[in-house]
C-alpha cells in the first residue's frame, strides 16, 4: 500500500486542527473523518468514531498514534458460522 509522502505531513481535517488546541473539547467528541491520522495531541483522550450507522466509542493511546480514525470502528458485523448437525445422525447415512 502507498504511503503519503512524508513532505506533505499526515492528514487532518480542519476541525480536528481547530480542535487539537482545545483537548477538553476532544473528549467523548463525535468524529466522522476516518480518514484523518490520530497525532500524538490526541493521546489519553477518548473518542467516538461514526463507522456508518453507530458511533464507535475509542480510547487513543500510543500505540494508535500514526494510523487512521477508521481502523479502530469495523463497519462490517461480525457472523458466526455454525454448522447444523443433528444428534444422531451421522453424515454418511439417510
Amino acid at each position: 500500500m502507498p504511503r503519503r509522502s512524508i513532505w506533505k505531513g499526515s492528514f487532518l481535517d480542519a476541525f480536528l486542527l481547530r480542535m487539537k488546541k482545545k483537548k477538553e473539547s476532544l473528549l467523548n467528541r463525535k468524529i466522522w473523518s476516518r480518514r484523518s491520522s490520530i497525532l500524538p495531541e490526541f493521546v489519553n483522550c477518548s473518542v467516538r468514531i461514526y463507522n456508518g450507522k453507530t458511533s464507535v466509542r475509542s480510547k487513543i493511546t500510543e500505540g494508535k498514534v500514526g494510523h487512521k480514525f477508521g481502523e479502530f470502528a469495523s463497519t462490517r458485523k461480525r457472523r458466526l458460522f455454525r454448522t447444523n448437525i443433528r444428534p444422531g445422525r451421522k453424515k454418511g447415512k439417510k
